[in-house]
């Protein structure tokens, strides 16, 4: 039997020098209340945005919400 205390995944322990005004300052305005929670916030949202820098400079060629819509028709969706 597997005691769940022990299966905590780590991805990698590290040690680094933070700015502690700077990782305060994060932590609040990230909700978080540790500095690993602030710092894998903080870079899941460094990852978000530069995933939405890239989507915003996708080509989509003038597709307008009706376009899109006619691309859409007779499309089924089986889910929840």
């Amino acid at each position: 039997m597997c005691d769940s205390r022990y299966s905590v995944h780590i991805g990698k322990r590290t040690t680094i020098n933070l700015d502690a005004g700077l990782t305060a300052k994060a932590r609040t305005v990230l909700g978080t209340s540790t500095t690993t929670e602030t710092v894998h916030r903080a870079l899941e949202e460094v990852v978000r945005r530069e995933k939405l820098r890239s989507l915003a400079e996708w080509d989509l060629g003038g597709l307008t919400p009706t376009g899109l819509a006619e691309l859409r028709r007779g499309r089924r969706f089986d889910g929840p």
